[in-house]
């Protein structure tokens, strides 16, 4: 076996040997620096053990624990706005334009892409622009300092400790030394910001230096990104996102992500095109997305979004900008905000929302201030059981009847 093949192997089993109840270094974890030096210790024991070599290791060599990346870890507010106040943030004019031109700079790289990988330069670039701002703000901080913290934090442990271990097999395998593993706080790296794993397992070599570089190489970043999508799951030729316009009445339980039905059920249900045409009435499923409820923003999404897309990044409220900022450079117009204005709740409403849902039985995960999958699915819940419009979007009302129950 090649040691290539081997390390891929052992990648594969990271997740799983780090987080056994044997594991030497998944057996604690902490909240400040105490401890840390043995978890390393006991970490690069483990490393040695599946094949990392002692040059290598040395990238562990007197690590020390990072309070400010923990800091930022606890400090991501943002993913807490409202679809309108994010995307308003996010998808500028600025994006918009210069992601029409580099699609045109790029032209002959793009139509390789999507030949081989079968995902539209639109989709490619938006995620460009998001993450990095086209490759303009890629970070500069040590990508195994910061996982290292990371995967000794009690947050996340399990998330971040493979991601140390897949750092160190970038290293060994000589895709990036150790000096050049410098990206974003959580351990991104790249203009695409891949995590380690992802790194490993998705980059490719599109120009034929012999070396996957995700930060100098643009052929090599647009062609991983899209080899990334595919591994989540895209779809060549099929849809991603369509902006539509919502009736006043709805069944609004069925407004769900994880629901999907014919494009003719949604067009009989009064669903129209964003410009007020009748929708095209097939059987193509997709899913009605209300990121703001049954009055604010409407999309069908479907299955390129709801797996290529929130494998990307689980954050509903980021992968719906995404997507949307993928439309706009493709043409489309600009959102609509909806039927009526939409009030959201504060980070702290949101919050008060997550401990009276958990109060109640509901699994809602932390208590962060985001709308995310279990406030969702809790909120859809209460809904129903109040006679609310089951949208799965809270309101003042949702929390003004809560508090009083």
């Amino acid at each position: 076996m090649s040691k290539t093949v081997f390390l891929r192997a052992m990648l594969s089993a990271a997740g799983i040997i780090l987080l056994t109840a044997g594991s030497s270094s998944a057996a604690s974890c902490g909240n400040n620096a105490k401890g840390f030096d043995g978890f390393i210790k006991a970490f690069s024991k483990e490393a040695a053990a599946n094949g990392i070599g002692r040059g290598t290791l040395s990238a562990l060599d007197g690590l020390a624990y990072d309070p400010s990346i923990v800091k930022k870890d606890r400090a991501q507010n943002v993913f807490a706005q409202s679809f309108l106040q994010f995307q308003a943030r996010m998808v500028t004019d600025y994006r918009i334009k210069h992601g029409a031109q580099l699609i045109q700079k790029h032209k002959s790289t793009f139509a390789r892409v999507e030949k081989q990988y079968g995902v539209p330069a639109p989709v490619i670039v938006a995620f460009w622009a998001l993450e990095t701002d086209f490759g303009a703000n890629i970070g500069d901080l040590p990508t195994i300092p910061s996982l290292a913290t990371l995967a000794w934090d009690c947050r996340r442990p399990e998330k971040f400790r493979p991601q140390l271990m897949a750092a160190l097999v970038l290293i060994e395998r000589g895709d990036l030394r150790e000096d050049e593993m410098r990206g974003a706080w959580a351990g991104e790296i790249g203009q695409t910001q891949f995590l380690p794993y992802d790194y490993n397992e998705s980059a490719v070599d599109f120009d034929g230096d012999g070396k996957r570089d995700l930060r100098g190489s643009i052929p090599d970043v647009l062609a991983s990104s899209a080899n990334l999508l595919r591994q989540h799951g895209w779809q060549p030729g099929q849809p991603w996102m369509q902006e539509v316009r919502v009736p006043r009445e709805l069944p609004w339980e069925e407004a769900d992500i994880a629901i999907q039905h014919p494009r003719a059920q949604w067009a009989e249900w009064g669903v129209k095109t964003a410009g007020g045409k009748a929708l095209k009435a097939d059987a193509f499923q997709a899913s009605l997305l209300l990121p703001m409820g049954k009055d604010g923003p409407a999309f069908l999404v479907y299955e390129n979004f709801t797996t290529a897309y929130l494998k990307w990044n689980e954050s509903l409220v980021y992968s719906t900008t995404a997507a949307y900022l993928a439309t706009r450079i493709a043409g489309a117009l600009r959102v609509s905000p909806g039927n009526s204005e939409v009030v959201p709740l504060t980070y702290n409403e949101v919050v008060e929302l997550q401990k009276i849902l958990a109060a109640k039985g509901y699994d809602v995960g932390k208590f962060d201030g985001k709308i995310g999958k279990g406030t969702r699915a809790a909120v859809k819940e209460m809904q129903s059981q109040l006679g609310l419009p089951a949208d799965s979007y809270p309101t003042q009302e949702l929390l003004s009847r809560l508090r009083r129950r």
